[in-house]
């Protein structure tokens, strides 16, 4: 559909739209209600894979970056010196996180490994997601299969855009994905989760081995074992992405609530 767009959503859904009318006129149709269009919307979001990196730390601590974008005011970005004292040399673990209407798929990195862009063309995306979205055990269709990910720089490399498409893997590129919006990467919200849970089960931890290594990854993975075929939680979180663009529209670059 030629034209340009002020919204990163009316262009999504006009090309949504198109593919649903190629699909009903090669089907046969003779005509496309409000109805049938809307309910092709809804379906297609449903073959997005969003992803995400992050990392769970012993204690507790914020997500500065994701802090920034989201405060409403200045004071909501102070920094407390005494507990960035206190956490400066506690164990963390770094996730990567990948989830489709079907099942959640994690890659807990090994101790030492840099988020290197190669790190995540060779292990992540090579290793893991490619797999991954190719096995209709994972995924609708593994044909119509879209990979999510934020604007992070390991993502918007070229050779990580390149390797995308040489390996047949549609993605939300450059050209498509906006800037740095967690309020758009539904994944955000696992980490949250996952982070919650987390959290609670290393305080019921008795003594020094709550800040233990191993402790912390035995959690991670049984938290995230157990969120693996949450497909409830899967399907809501892919159904809020037509809401979410509305909000990040309607909030015109201010924080949006989501």
């Amino acid at each position: 559909m030629a034209g340009t767009y002020d919204i990163e959503e009316k262009r999504i859904i006009d090309r949504i739209k198109c593919i649903a009318f190629r699909e009903a006129r090669d089907a046969g149709a003779t005509f496309l209600g409000r109805h049938w269009v809307a309910k092709k919307v809804h379906q297609d979001f449903h073959h997005l894979a969003p992803s995400d990196e992050y990392f769970v730390w012993v204690v507790r601590r914020p997500n500065y970056q994701n802090d920034r974008i989201w405060a409403k005011t200045v004071d909501d970005t102070e920094e407390d010196e005494r507990y960035c004292e206190m956490i400066k040399n506690q164990e963390c673990i770094g996730i990567f996180v990948i989830c489709t209407a079907k099942r959640l798929y994690r890659v807990i990195n090994d101790k030492g490994e840099s988020w290197t862009g190669q790190y995540f063309r060779d292990i992540i995306l090579t290793e893991h997601v490619f797999p991954f979205l190719k096995n209709e055990e994972n995924v609708i269709d593994p044909d119509e299969a879209i990979f999510v990910h934020d604007k992070s720089p390991c993502m918007r490399a070229y050779q990580t855009q390149h390797l995308l498409q040489d390996n047949d893997v549609k993605f939300w590129g450059n050209d498509i994905w906006p800037g740095n919006s967690p309020d758009l990467n539904v994944e955000e919200h696992i980490g949250r989760i996952t982070k919650d849970a987390v959290e609670k089960k290393i305080l019921s931890e008795p003594g020094h081995s709550r800040y233990l290594e191993e402790t912390l990854k035995m959690h991670i993975s049984h938290v995230l074992k157990n969120m693996e075929t949450d497909t409830d939680l899967f399907e809501t979180l892919l159904c809020s992405y037509p809401s979410r663009l509305r909000a990040v529209k309607n909030s015109n670059g201010r924080h949006a609530d989501y």
